[in-house]
């Protein structure tokens, strides 16, 4: 079953049961696939629906870190609960450790002098691309380049 379909039929669950929150922010799903299907010409794929709600659950990251700054706390306990509906439909995020090892495997395969942040995350990216976030990969780069 597709996102897309998962999404649909706990959008219908969510009517039945009356939950506003995880109502409205499955309609905003159902919204994006279709701009984004309507933007590329052509169905989504399992991977541009993965896409999207990646992009929505960051954009919910974003905004939970802009309203605890703003002091709005009902604002990012929302945010807060509509990121966690979203992350429902994505594959299992890595723990901080596996990051690490998937890292300095990296950095074991490049030569001394080609060890900077640009060359590390070039040759993790495609092996964490959709498994963890791409700001959680970057710090640990930080870090693991520090310590090499």
């Amino acid at each position: 079953m597709s996102i897309h379909e998962q999404i649909s039929s706990d959008l219908k669950d969510a009517m039945r049961a009356r939950d506003q929150v995880r109502l409205d922010t499955l309609r905003s799903v159902v919204s994006a696939f279709n701009y984004r299907r309507i933007e590329a010409g052509a169905e989504l794929s399992d991977a541009d629906q993965q896409a999207v709600v990646q992009k929505l659950v960051k954009q919910r990251g974003d905004s939970i870190e802009q309203f605890t700054k703003a002091g709005r706390t009902e604002l990012a306990a929302k945010e807060t609960r509509e990121r966690e509906i979203l992350q429902q439909y994505l594959p299992a995020q890595r723990s901080p450790d596996e990051i690490r090892a998937v890292v300095r495997a990296a950095l074991e395969g490049l030569p001394a002098e080609g060890r900077n942040q640009g060359a590390v995350m070039k040759a993790v990216m495609p092996q964490l691309k959709g498994l963890a976030d791409g700001n959680a990969i970057r710090q640990i780069v930080t870090e693991e380049l520090a310590h090499a």
